[in-house]
């Protein structure tokens, strides 16, 4: 049999101060953690499932994806993962294979990030019906992650990704249906401008994938069909992967631009050398520079071929030296990539050592919380408007 969602977290606690912080009550954690710093935003996605809440595994059991190249996909195991002892990542999650519908899951991530400083989970989101390639859809999740984290003071943003036919005209759909359906949630985020002006704030993965005269007729004012000036205006970040996209970004009619991977040297713009040169341009440009941190890089679990990109976490020091570059080029606002993608190995929610059908990495020497515990040490650094 399966075993339950609570025997799987009791399998994984340590009775360290990190669990035993999590597991305070909502007041007494509150009481103990200042409010939270609404310029930390982390990616957070809800595509995990189990049998207990969702009828079977759902992300946990990822495919091992073939390289394009027929003859190096040969050298390479082929199949799927069997959860919850065999996952689709390289590290173990300290709640084991859970769903992210279940509501202590969603609690414990909340507690965890408010802990961590964090005051703005954006959202992996896909339009009403649509899912990424593995999962299911996941929108009618939403409302449980802005009540939890109303409860906890964080702020919720969306994430906005390539969904099949997205274009200008879909893309004013969506963020119409988001702010009629979720901008009066107490929890939903409005960024404050420099004028003074508070909007929602959405960013949109793979915008390069649509021409910057399509976004134009969506983010120009000027345009017939913008979405400027009406209610559903909002800061709009497109992201940057190849110095040239700084061009295009500033004509689409973009607000500003982050990073997401978190492999320094993999794209021109998750590399730490060019933060300062891109900070620089986006001023110039009247843009927001939000580059994305991360703890490190390893999805070997999912990608056995992909080595070569792995970024080691050095024991916290990967994740310290890309917050310090974040710091030195000036950003206000941070992303970290991520609170729990598991399959690229970049969270930093809680991981337990665990051993079993593969050899999982951990946290060790440090504890589960150790990650969680470095974010917040350098809340006080992007505390500006």
């Amino acid at each position: 049999m399966e075993k339950s969602q609570n025997q799987l977290q009791a399998d994984n606690a340590t009775p360290d101060t990190d669990t035993k912080e999590v597991n305070m009550n909502a007041e007494t954690l509150l009481e103990k953690y200042s409010v939270p710093n609404y310029n930390f935003h982390t990616f957070y996605y809800t595509w995990y499932g189990n049998p207990q809440f969702d009828g079977k595994y759902l992300h946990w059991d990822h495919p091992l994806l073939p390289h394009w190249d027929s003859k190096v996909a040969a050298a390479f195991p082929k199949g799927r993962h069997s959860p919850p002892d065999d996952i689709g990542a390289n590290f173990y999650p300290a709640l084991g294979a859970y769903s992210s519908r279940d509501p202590t899951v969603i609690d414990a991530h909340m507690r965890q990030m408010r802990m961590a400083a964090i005051g703005v989970l954006a959202i992996s989101w896909y339009p009403p019906g649509m899912k990424d390639d593995n999962g299911e859809a996941t929108d009618d999740i939403v409302p449980l992650i802005l009540d939890a984290a109303h409860k906890y003071q964080i702020r919720v943003t969306f994430h906005i990704e390539p969904f099949k036919g997205r274009d200008e005209k879909t893309m004013f759909d969506c963020v119409k249906y988001i702010v009629e359906k979720y901008g009066e949630h107490p929890a939903f985020f409005r960024y404050k401008t420099k004028t003074g002006k508070t909007l929602p704030l959405y960013y949109i993965y793979d915008s390069y994938l649509l021409s910057p005269e399509n976004w134009a007729r969506l983010l120009n004012p000027n345009a017939k069909t913008s979405i400027r000036n009406t209610p559903y205006d909002g800061i709009f970040l497109a992201l940057l992967v190849e110095e040239k996209h700084k061009r295009a970004i500033l004509s689409s009619g973009f607000d500003g631009m982050y990073t997401y991977f978190a492999t320094n040297g993999f794209t021109y713009g998750s590399s730490y050398r060019n933060w300062k040169s891109i900070k620089a341009f986006c001023d110039a440009s009247s843009l927001i520079f939000v580059p994305s941190v991360g703890p490190g890089y390893i999805d070997t679990n999912i990608r056995p071929w992909n080595s070569q990109n792995t970024r080691n976490r050095i024991k916290g020091r990967y994740y310290e030296t890309a917050l310090s570059a974040a710091a030195e080029a000036g950003a206000q606002v941070v992303s970290i990539t991520s609170f729990n993608e598991w399959h690229e190995g970049t969270q930093i929610e809680m991981a337990v050592p665990k051993a079993g059908h593969t050899a999982y990495l951990d946290y060790l020497p440090h504890k589960p919380g150790n990650y969680l515990q470095i974010t917040r040490k350098w809340a006080d650094t992007f505390s500006g408007e």
